[in-house]
C-alpha cells in the first residue's frame, strides 16, 4: 500500500467525518455511510465496532493534535503575549489542517457516551486551563489589562472555533496568514495606537 492510499478503516473514518460534519452525528446512519463508500452496511462492522467508535477516533485524534501543537507552545520561554500569539497560531493550524474533522470535534463530541465523554471533558478542560494560565501570566506581568482570564479564553476560543465553518484551503489567506491576522486582532483589538 502506498503512503497516499488509505486503509479501509481510514476511508471509513474520512467519509464518516464528512457525513458527521454535513449532516450531524445523530442524523448519519450506518446505511448512509455504507452507501457513500459503495459497500454493504453489514460489511462496515468488519472494520469498525460502531458509529460512536468512529466519533471517538475523530474527537480524540483531534484533541491529541491540539494538545501536541500546544505542548510546543507551553515550553517556550517567551512573554505571555507572544506565547498566546503562538497558541492562537497552533490552534489555527490544527483547525485548518482538516476542517471536517475540526467541525466534528467542535460540534459532535456531545454524542460521546461515558467514559469517553468524561475523558473528552477532562482533555478540553486541561487545554483551556493551559490557555488561562498564559493569560494569568500576562496579567501578572502587566502585559494584559484584563481581570477575568476565563472570559478571555472563552472569547478567544469562540472566535477561533468558527474557522472550520468558513475556511477554504483555496481561499485568499493561508493558515499562517489567518493565524497572524486573528492573533493581532484578538491581542491588539481594532484600535490604531
Amino acid at each position: 500500500m502506498s503512503s497516499t492510499q488509505l486503509s479501509r478503516k481510514e476511508q471509513i473514518d474520512q467519509v464518516a467525518t464528512s457525513l458527521f460534519k454535513s449532516r450531524g452525528f445523530a442524523a448519519t446512519t450506518m446505511r448512509d455511510l455504507a452507501l457513500e463508500l459503495g459497500i454493504e452496511a453489514g460489511s462496515l462492522y468488519s472494520h469498525i465496532k460502531s458509529k460512536e467508535d468512529i466519533l471517538q477516533r475523530v474527537c480524540f485524534k483531534m484533541a491529541d493534535e491540539f494538545n501536541a501543537a500546544f505542548d510546543e507552545v507551553k515550553t517556550k520561554d517567551v512573554p505571555a503575549a507572544e506565547k498566546l500569539r503562538l497558541a492562537v497560531a497552533a490552534h489555527v493550524r490544527v483547525l485548518t489542517k482538516n476542517p471536517p474533522a475540526a467541525g466534528v470535534f467542535l460540534n459532535e463530541w456531545r454524542h460521546l457516551s461515558e467514559p469517553s465523554l468524561s475523558k473528552f471533558h477532562d482533555m478540553r478542560f486541561q487545554y483551556e486551563e493551559s490557555l488561562r494560565e498564559i493569560v494569568r501570566e500576562g496579567i501578572a506581568s502587566g502585559e494584559f489589562k484584563v481581570t477575568d482570564e476565563k472570559f478571555v479564553v472563552l472569547t478567544l476560543l469562540s472566535s477561533l472555533n468558527w474557522l472550520h465553518m468558513w475556511y477554504k484551503p483555496e481561499g485568499k489567506m493561508s493558515p499562517d496568514e489567518i493565524a497572524e491576522f486573528l492573533s493581532n486582532l484578538l491581542l491588539n483589538g481594532l484600535k490604531n495606537f
